[in-house]
């Protein structure tokens, strides 16, 4: 796990520095701040920062998180992590820098971004961030280097402005103000969304929800005036699944929110054998607005 003092932890409380204590050697780590605001490291690793009266944002159920972590560790969306993984380590600093993954998941890009770096020699100090507490459990054990904290994107960040040198959005909230606060002028933010026709066989079978035509203008939209596009990268790979590998990447998805696992796999016997499909995705990489030149 990395030092403290390379991430710039606030207090979700009362916003001044945490930085982790021991206080019984023999114990679990906890964040502490001056004022006396103190939140222990969970069995599995990681640290719920969540206070007040919680989120109305619906987190992942463990069933999706286990589909998720089954379908991500079968390396189908292989060619996205390392795409991801390129796009935050060639703007990091060479020593020294810090990535925050927000709504992390299970850390499987985390991952590859964390490899990525140590390849090439880089210093890195990451966090990831998730509401999910299952998904963190999975995250912490996958990322044991980084740290890993429950909280919800939506609300207050809880890190110091202008202290972070990426941020890597995958399928997840964006919440543009916040990240606009903590990244540093020079820092980037990599968002990476679905296209439309992104699985769109498979959808069509199971009953996912498809991608909106206009996605990527929304998307610029929602980041202004804060961002603004450096880069945009189209990805896409065709894929040949088994009805297990299918179902989780149907259940693990927004539909696994109002669809049943048993129906999703129900719905995939009348098609036997392998099913073909494609993933279609689109990496932004914005900047600050600020930095744009006059």
């Amino acid at each position: 796990m990395p030092s403290p003092a390379d991430l710039p932890l606030l207090c979700p409380v009362c916003s001044r520095p945490l930085e982790r204590e021991r206080p019984d050697l023999a114990g679990p780590a906890r964040l502490a701040c001056g004022s006396g605001h103190s939140f222990d490291a969970a069995r599995q690793g990681y640290y719920n920062l969540l206070v007040g009266k919680g989120t109305a944002f619906e987190a992942d159920t463990p069933g999706m998180v286990d589909a998720r972590f089954n379908f991500l560790g079968s390396g189908h969306y292989r060619p996205l992590a390392d795409a991801v993984a390129a796009a935050v380590v060639s703007c990091l600093p060479r020593d020294s820098a810090v990535v925050l993954d927000s709504g992390t998941g299970t850390g499987h890009y985390l991952r590859g971004i964390l490899d990525h770096a140590a390849a090439e020699g880089r210093t890195v100090a990451a966090v990831g961030m998730d509401i999910s507490k299952f998904a963190l459990r999975r995250a912490a054990r996958l990322n044991s280097e980084a740290l890993n904290l429950a909280w919800d994107v939506w609300q207050p960040l809880p890190l110091a402005g202008t202290s972070v040198d990426a941020i890597t959005v995958i399928f997840a909230p964006r919440n543009a103000p916040e990240f606009a606060r903590v990244l540093k002028p020079t820092g980037r933010l990599v968002v990476v969304t679905p296209r439309s026709g992104h699985l769109g066989s498979l959808a069509g079978i199971t009953g996912m929800l498809h991608i909106e035509e206009d996605k990527e203008s929304r998307l610029t939209g929602a980041m202004a005036p804060h961002f603004t596009v450096a880069e945009t990268h189209d990805i896409g790979f065709p894929l040949a699944l088994t009805h297990e590998e299918a179902t989780n990447l149907a259940f693990m998805g927004p539909a696994g929110h109002h669809l049943d696992r048993s129906d999703i796999a129900g719905r995939l016997e009348d098609h036997p054998g392998i099913i073909e499909s494609e993933a279609r995705f689109r990496l932004m990489v914005f900047q600050p607005a600020e930095t744009l030149p006059a």
